[in-house]
């Protein structure tokens, strides 16, 4: 199963939707926002990509509880089941044990990709491009054997994202 990461998309609804047909064109089977949604029009976007989601509260995304029930929007950490991979989605990264199979999160504004003792550590980095002036997401391929990892990263006036892959032989118990 193919799997588009994004997180901290702040108030930038044209980078979002961008990063979304990306990830879209490149088959995105599934959607996983790790919070700092900040605008609605930001979850309007996940809902109406035709895929399902999920997402999670960031610490700039209180508001949001006033359209809670219109989204998959949930509380952090969020357990959850997909393509028979256990995953634990948060947006502060407070709760990094290696109790799932993948664990996703936000909030520093910076890509992370880190396979340790059978737990893959994700962090999309920046959808919004403050920190360092790129846009970034990521396209997770979950197989039975592996854990594939396609990086996007771009400066928004730029017409093509950069990637770069990394793969992790998923442990087998």
């Amino acid at each position: 199963m193919k799997i588009g990461v994004l997180s901290d998309t702040h108030k930038k609804t044209a980078l979002s939707q961008d990063i979304i047909t990306q990830l879209l064109n490149d088959g995105a089977e599934f959607f996983i926002h790790a919070g700092d949604i900040v605008k609605t029009e930001n979850l309007d976007q996940l809902k109406n990509s035709g895929k399902k989601y999920v997402a999670v509260y960031g610490n700039n995304d209180a508001h949001l509880v006033e359209v809670h029930n219109q989204y998959n929007l949930q509380q952090e950490p969020h357990l959850f089941k997909l393509a028979k991979t256990t995953f634990k989605l948060m947006h502060l990264p407070y709760y990094m044990s290696p109790d799932t199979e993948i664990v996703i999160f936000g909030h520093t504004h910076e890509f992370e990709c880190d396979f340790k003792n059978g737990t893959l550590f994700l962090n999309p980095g920046e959808a919004c491009a403050r920190n360092d002036g790129r846009s970034e997401c990521v396209l997770l391929e979950v197989t039975p054997d592996e854990f594939k990892i396609k990086h996007y990263s771009k400066k928004p006036k730029d017409q093509k994202y950069k990637t770069q892959k990394f793969c992790f032989e998923r442990e087998v118990s």
